[in-house]
């Protein structure tokens, strides 16, 4: 098995459990502040293990260029406005339907990558991108008679609206991060990666902490309150990104996004035993379609 499929499935799983943290902090804190959590409080993580991998692993940090720093400044300011975006849209819908609507990232990152980095996906995984997107398509559809009327204003609603966009930011950011880790060339992928989330998250940190302080700085002491369950966002949060990074890193972030698809299940798992959310038949089959989507970029 490769690598990065693991790391993924794994980052998978992180990635959910930040959610469901963010989720609940959303009920004490507005969207700014549960977005700044995994941010704010995920960078003492990230820049422990940055020197850690330098000063006891030994190795090098790579050469901080210009071409790096305007990938991770794209890919940083992206992934503030899709997270954003995302926790907005639990305000709408359940967790799960909520969540499912960013879910057409991986095509999107398929098309970023040829843009941006002239990458092509292989037919395999374009088929699979394909299945896996056709499950969220019908997530998306999950709580309305079946029509192909009611799929069409699914699309076009505002909910739906914001969680393309969402997902559009998404696949822009994680072609700029796999493009920021591969431009720096060395010494090895794992300090690629966390060379590029130490300097992204550091600066979405600084980003984030100026805004609150100038446009809402009682955000900021309802952030002190939750320092405890924001600091296991904080830690999850940057768990899951070194995963992400680690990834893409080794793998087109289209096909990395595509694996990430798994994340679903995990999603449903949480809306039906932590949120104690209904799931009904033509979610289930949505997710069935997600995980075939899986199966096939894994084994094709």
């Amino acid at each position: 098995m490769e690598l990065w499929i693991p790391i993924t499935i794994a980052a998978a799983f992180l990635q959910n459990l930040r959610s469901v943290g963010q989720k609940h902090l959303k009920g004490v804190m507005g969207t700014t502040g549960a977005t700044f959590v995994r941010f704010g409080f995920g960078m003492p993580f990230v820049l422990a293990l940055w020197l850690a991998l330098h000063f006891v692993a030994g190795y090098e940090i790579p050469e901080i260029h210009g071409t790096f720093l305007a990938w991770t400044i794209l890919g940083g300011l992206g992934q503030i406005s899709a997270q954003f975006l995302l926790i907005y849209l639990f305000s709408f819908r359940n967790f799960a339907v909520g969540t499912a609507y960013s879910r057409t990232e991986p095509a999107q990152a398929a098309i970023f990558g040829l843009v941006l980095l002239g990458e092509v996906a292989g037919f395999g995984a374009l088929v699979a991108i394909a299945v896996t997107v056709i499950g969220v398509m019908l997530i998306s559809v999950a709580r309305v008679p079946m029509s192909w009327g009611n799929l069409f204003r699914s699309l076009i609603s505002p909910t739906a609206l914001i969680g393309l966009a969402s997902g559009t930011l998404f696949g822009v950011t994680a072609v700029a991060y796999r493009a920021a880790s591969l431009s720096l060339g060395g010494p090895n992928y794992l300090m690629q990666a966390t060379t590029t989330l130490a300097v992204t998250i550091s600066f979405q940190t600084v980003i984030m902490l100026a805004w609150m302080l100038w446009r809402d700085r009682a955000e900021v002491g309802r952030i002190a309150q939750a320092w405890k369950p924001s600091l296991f966002v904080g830690f999850v949060g940057a768990a899951a990104s070194l995963g992400w990074f680690t990834a893409m890193t080794l793998q087109q972030a289209a096909v990395v996004k595509a694996l990430a698809q798994i994340e679903m299940i995990f999603t449903f798992a949480s809306s039906v035993f932590f949120f104690r959310e209904h799931i009904n038949r033509t979610e289930v089959a949505g997710c069935l379609l997600i995980v075939a989507g899986i199966l096939l970029l894994v084994l094709w």
